[in-house]
Parts: C-alpha cells; sequence; structure tokens
C-alpha cells in the first residue's frame, strides 16, 4: 500500500519537461484548458487598452497619468472622464511650461472641439485646503478659474494656449475648460517645465534632425563640441514623457542649436518623424570619463510643413516681432516696392492685434506668413529656424527688425553704382540677383541709427518720412544670405551667419546702400523695448548689464523713465534722403498719401 503511494507521488512529481515530452501534447491541453488560456489573453488585451465592453451609456472611466506618484510638483493624479469624450479624440494638454508672465499649454485636438464664439478658461487648483493637500476627494478640491490670455495655432497637430500665472496658494498645474459646455480636458501629465531649460523646437533637414533647446549654457558665437551630446527619439504613438527609444550622435553643435543623424528607421521613410518627440542628452565627463547622458526636459515635436514644385522667390526676409502690429504695414508696403517677395514674420507673444494686421496685408496681396514662435530670448535660434524653412522657398533671405528699412542714395557717377541699377523699383532684388551665380553668400548693409529727430508723438506720415535726424557714424549692419551656403551650425549672431567653406560676404558700400535703423523713436514707443528683447545674448534693459553696450541706449540706464530733452538726443546729421525718396515714389501724386495711411483711414 505504502509503496502503491510512493509510486503515485512520484508519477505526480515529475518535472514539466518530462511531462512534455513523455505525454501527447493534447492530453494536457484540452479544450476548456485552451479556453481559459484565450479567455486570460484576450483580457489582458482589453484591459491594456482601456476598451470597455457594454452598452454605449455613461460609464465613467479611471485614467492614471503618467506621471510618478512622488512628483515634486503638485498634481491631481486620478480624474474620471465619461466613455463618450474617450470614444473619440479628446482636447489633450501635452505640456505645460512656465514662462515669467504667464503659463503655456500644449494642446491637442483643438479645432476637433473649439466652436465659434467658445472661450477657454484656465483652471487653477488650491494647493492646500483645511491645511493639507487634498488628493483624497478631486471633486471636492476649490478651483479657480480664469481667462486664457490667447490660444494660437501653433503646428498642424497642435494649439497653444496662454495662461496668466497662477494665483497665490493655486499649483502650477494648470487646466482647461471651455466655457457654458460640460466638456472636460484630458491632461496626461501634470508637470511643467521651465522656459529655460527645454527642448522647444525640432525640425528634419534631409537625413538629420535639428533640436533647439534652451539651458546648455554653451558659449555666444561659438561652436561647442558636439560628442557631448546625443538626441533621442520617441514614438509618435506612445507620447509620454522620458519614453525615447532610439539614439543617435550630435553631427554639430552651436548656441542653442543641436544636429544629429537620423535613426535609419526614420530615414528610410522620413513622414514616420511627424509628430516624434526628440530631446538632447548631454554626456557628463568626471575625471575623463564619460557617464550616461542626462536628458533635457523637452517639448519638442518633429514637425515639417513640405514645399515643393514651387518656384523659388529671388528675395525674403525674416524677422522676429514683439508688439510691433504697428509698424508692419510701412515695413512691408515699402520694401516690397524694393522687391522682396515673401515675408517670414515669427511672432514671438504679441498681443497688439499683429495676426489681424497680417491677415489685412495677406488680403492686399503680399505674401506674408505668422509663424508663432512663443519662446522668448530665442531670436538667434528662431532666425536659424527660419534660415532652415526658407531655403526650399528662396534664394536669397534677409535677416533684419521691422524699424530697419535699406536705401538706396541717389546714384553718383560711380560706375559700379550705374551697373548694379540703382535707385528704382526692384532695386534691392535686383542687387542680390546679380551675385547668384558667385561665391557671394552673404551680402553686409551698414544701419545708421535714427534718433526721435525732435518729435513728442509717433510720425503720422510713419517713420521713413518722421524721423530724419540720427547719429553721424553706422553701428553694426545688417545681412542678405543665400540659405543653401550657410555652416551645418547655422550659427549666427542676429547680423549676420557662418558660411560654408568656399563662400565669402560682402560689405556693401556706404555710397550703394545703406540700412536707416529708427532705433531710438519717440519715447511713446521706444520704452516697450523694456519690457524684454528678443535676442537670445542681448540684457534686457532693465538689467544691469552691459550698460556701455551698443546694444544699449548710451546714459539711459536701466527704468523705464524718459530722460530729460529725449526728443533731442541721438541728432548729430540731418539726413532726409530716405524721406525725399518716399514721398516722391510713394506717395500717390493726386491725395500725396503714402500706401500705409491709406490703409489706416
Amino acid at each position: 500500500m505504502d509503496s502503491e503511494k510512493r509510486r503515485k507521488r512520484k508519477r505526480f512529481a515529475r518535472p514539466l519537461y518530462c511531462l512534455y515530452y513523455s505525454y501527447p501534447p493534447l492530453r494536457y491541453f484540452s479544450v476548456r484548458s485552451l479556453t481559459l488560456c484565450l479567455s486570460f489573453v484576450a483580457f489582458l488585451y482589453l484591459l491594456s487598452h482601456r476598451i470597455l465592453i457594454g452598452p454605449s451609456a455613461f460609464r465613467p472611466v479611471v485614467v492614471v497619468p503618467a506621471f510618478p506618484l512622488l512628483s515634486s510638483f503638485p498634481s491631481h493624479p486620478i480624474r474620471l472622464y465619461p466613455r463618450n469624450i474617450l470614444s473619440s479624440s479628446p482636447l489633450k494638454i501635452e505640456d505645460r511650461i512656465l514662462f515669467p508672465d504667464h503659463v503655456l499649454l500644449m494642446v491637442s485636438n483643438v479645432d476637433a472641439w473649439m466652436k465659434k464664439g467658445d472661450e477657454l478658461e484656465c483652471v487653477y487648483y488650491e494647493t492646500k485646503v483645511n491645511n493639507q493637500t487634498n488628493f483624497s476627494n478631486f471633486e471636492e478640491t476649490r478651483r479657480l478659474k480664469m481667462r486664457a490670455l490667447s490660444m494660437d495655432k501653433y503646428s498642424e497637430f497642435q494649439s497653444i494656449v496662454r495662461c496668466p500665472l497662477p494665483p497665490a496658494n493655486h499649483d502650477e498645474s494648470v487646466n482647461l475648460e471651455i466655457r457654458g459646455r460640460e466638456i472636460e480636458i484630458l491632461g496626461s501629465n501634470q508637470t511643467f517645465h521651465s522656459w529655460e531649460a527645454v527642448a522647444y523646437a525640432a525640425t528634419l533637414d534631409k537625413n538629420t534632425a535639428v533640436v533647439f533647446v534652451k539651458g546648455l549654457n554653451l558659449r555666444p558665437d561659438r561652436e561647442s563640441n558636439p560628442t557631448h551630446f546625443t538626441c533621442h527619439f520617441g514614438l509618435r504613438n506612445w507620447d509620454r514623457e522620458g519614453s525615447y527609444i532610439l539614439t543617435t550622435k550630435a553631427i554639430t553643435a552651436a548656441q542653442e542649436v543641436v544636429r544629429c543623424s537620423l535613426p535609419r528607421r526614420i530615414r528610410m521613410n522620413p513622414s514616420k518623424a511627424q509628430g516624434v518627440r526628440v530631446t538632447i542628452g548631454v554626456t557628463p565627463h568626471v575625471h575623463h570619463r564619460a557617464r550616461d547622458p542626462v536628458l533635457m526636459p523637452s517639448v519638442a515635436k518633429i514637425f515639417n510643413s513640405e514645399v515643393e514644385g514651387r518656384k523659388k522667390y529671388e528675395l525674403c526676409v525674416c524677422t522676429m516681432v514683439w508688439n510691433q502690429a504697428s509698424a508692419l504695414q510701412e515695413w512691408v508696403t515699402y520694401h516690397a516696392w524694393l522687391g522682396i517677395e515673401r515675408w517670414f514674420i515669427y511672432d514671438n507673444n504679441s498681443d497688439d492685434g499683429i495676426k489681424e494686421v497680417i491677415e489685412e496685408l495677406q488680403l492686399e496681396d503680399y505674401n506674408v506668413s505668422r509663424d508663432v514662435w512663443p519662446w522668448i530670448k530665442t531670436q538667434e535660434a528662431g532666425f536659424s529656424h527660419c534660415a532652415l524653412r526658407s531655403r526650399d522657398e528662396c534664394n536669397w533671405v534677409g535677416f533684419m527688425d521691422v524699424d530697419e528699412f535699406y536705401y538706396f542714395p541717389i546714384p553718383t557717377r560711380n560706375q559700379k553704382s550705374k551697373n548694379l541699377g540703382f535707385p528704382g523699383q526692384n532695386s534691392l532684388k535686383t542687387l542680390v540677383a546679380n551675385f547668384s551665380s558667385t561665391s557671394i553668400a552673404e551680402i553686409r548693409t551698414a544701419c545708421h541709427s535714427f534718433g526721435p529727430s525732435g518729435l513728442s508723438s509717433p510720425p503720422s506720415h510713419g517713420v521713413t518720412v518722421g524721423y530724419t535726424c540720427r547719429l553721424q557714424s553706422p553701428e553694426r549692419h545688417k545681412s542678405i544670405v543665400r540659405p543653401e551656403a550657410l555652416d551645418l551650425t547655422l550659427l549666427n549672431v542676429v547680423h549676420h551667419f557662418r558660411l560654408r567653406k568656399g563662400f565669402g560676404y560682402l560689405n556693401l558700400p556706404q555710397s550703394t546702400a545703406v540700412i536707416n535703423h529708427y532705433k531710438y523713436q519717440v519715447w511713446e514707443t521706444f520704452r516697450a523695448k523694456f519690457f524684454r528683447r528678443v535676442a537670445t545674448y542681448v540684457a534686457d534693459w532693465q538689467e544691469n548689464q552691459n550698460e556701455g553696450s551698443r546694444d544699449r541706449a548710451p546714459g539711459l540706464g536701466t527704468e523705464a523713465i524718459e530722460p530729460p530733452n529725449w526728443r533731442l538726443q541721438f541728432c548729430e546729421v540731418w539726413d532726409t534722403g530716405l524721406r525725399d525718396f518716399v514721398l516722391a515714389n510713394l506717395a500717390n501724386p493726386t491725395t500725396g498719401l503714402l500706401p500705409w495711411e491709406r490703409n489706416s483711414l
């Protein structure tokens, strides 16, 4: 009897591999066990995809956001959403970026939900309730709603919403609601980033990715060692912070621009890159040993607007502006007369109606585009971005501000000036076209800085007619470049770019052309410069740095207080050349009105 029991125990104690080889498989995989196994696999599949089984009536869905529970920022980890919202593409807050004067939200699927007349509200949550953080009952957490400052289309798939800074005792995890409508907005990531340390934009350039990033603290006007950096690519359909699966080495690095080779998967099919999040890895070197790269926070996704089969424009211009709507009509109209055919306006958080002004210019057949560029203190990087974008559309691109106007003095008997065909309509376009087949890839023009010219209020006829007194000597220069001849680093110092080997630049004689820079206008206009300057490596006016620099107004100081006799300053030479030229060539012979005056009536 005992021996029989021992035989049974030995039989049932055989290892699985013995059973597998000793008996036919069907004996151990019955219909019942196979059914149970398949049912369990199906259950796991449904669970992982959050698919609900049952009627289509309202049922709440628990959505657990993909961020650490021990995040250093306050957040609300659980929220309930009706199933009929999740069944389509919900509004989704993909990223939050904290700026000095607002919170920027990057949102997807806005067009699918917003109706005409809808207004977005920013929702803030109290940090504490009854002296302790309340995460146990999300719905009872006190909420404060404030109207969104603005909303803009950012890319083909994303919009941006600007919200006021959180009030006191409210956390930074700002959410959104549509006023008067029962719609919840999905916020999958409750963390936020600082504008000073984040990868903020990315684009493709042939077999490379160009990433724009703040926080690397690379020196201005210098190329850095690319071996310290890597690019990390995510997946388009699995967009989560830190979910980077492909890595490549950096090819170049300079200022805020890092260029990397593309992963083979993307290189073979560039369309797969659309919507992919990318960031920069920084490899620290300790005692000459490389450590694992530290990944920069990133809101950068690759979005390319391809231009194919279109004839190139001979001459385009790129600028970055903040609240310069009142200057655009005169600047665009005048330079169109000189031959500029295409304008790229990088709007750096304007709130003065610039969108409507650009739409009016478009209706008048001026080829002007408004590119939303919310990243502050990034003018050099923005110009690098524009150089890439314009390369397929333009043979030459000028980089200048909206208070700068090209001017061709009355020609003398100088034979060189006669050959260039100045002055006259399309004269600037004619100038650059003469160098398109040469090794000249950058044309530099000196700038004369004009003062208030005795005025106390903005000139009614425009800056070209109103300001006629300037400093004696020119300050700096501005450039027109051939984007195809730029160095891979895209390195620039606003005024000029680094060129590829084999190409050079030309300094135009002042007898041929100059730029009238209406830099020191009436105080009402000039004091706006104290808010913020767009250049990366130039101190803001209110900062106590480089007060003697040519980038600042001499003797002005750091406070927006009008100095005595401001209207008479910066006046050493009376120069009416451009005023006389404009009145003679652009004014209506019957009414005497200039084109930008007619549009303002």
